[in-house]
């Protein structure tokens, strides 16, 4: 049961649109293969302001998403890799956003640390 946490950066005056996280939770899923039901989001917004990168950046235009995954088992890296790539350009074109601009994190495997529904 693949969780993501994704986190964009706004544009200044930039409202994210209605059913965004819905959006996302389709287009991952299909990425992932999954069952309904089975592929989470939670979606958080970023001012510019509370974004930055060092030597002054972000470049300017640049409005970055953020995407945690987190799943039960990881697949081996070389799978992992095409994921990712499927992934980002999905979640590029969700949010409107360069692919080059899309970055994944992948969290430790969630078997025996997380307990979905209170079971391990």
């Amino acid at each position: 049961m693949p969780v993501l946490e994704v986190e964009i950066v706004l544009r200044p005056g930039e409202v994210l649109p209605p059913g965004l996280a819905s959006d996302l939770a389709e287009a991952a899923g299909l990425v992932f293969q999954a069952a309904p039901g089975t592929t989470w989001v939670r979606l958080h917004s970023l001012a510019p302001g509370d974004y930055a990168e060092n030597g002054g950046g972000p470049p300017d235009g640049v409005f970055p998403v953020f995407v945690s995954v987190l799943k039960h088992t990881l697949p081996g890296m070389e799978q992992r890799r095409a994921e990712a790539a499927r992934l980002a350009a999905a979640v590029a074109l969700v949010c409107a956003r360069p692919v080059e601009n899309v970055h994944i994190l992948y969290l430790p495997e969630g078997a025996g640390r997380v307990a979905f529904g209170g079971e391990l």
